[in-house]
């Protein structure tokens, strides 16, 4: 069983006046509110994600 990485992002920074694109990989990956955390998968398609708002998140490494 192979064990998959996962990181927990923080929405630190209000989806007001974003780029559509971007609110919707917010919303992607599971956050809503301001300084609500989730913790997902490192899959390819969501660190596109992450990557595309990481100006937006707060990203750790859970272990």
């Amino acid at each position: 069983m192979t064990a998959t990485k996962q990181i927990k992002l923080t929405l630190i920074r209000s989806l007001a006046k974003r780029l559509p694109k971007h609110q919707a990989c917010v919303r992607g990956l599971g956050l809503t509110r301001m300084h609500q955390s989730r913790i997902v998968a490192a899959t390819p398609e969501n660190m596109g994600m992450v990557n595309k708002v990481s100006y937006m998140l707060r990203i750790e490494e859970v272990a």
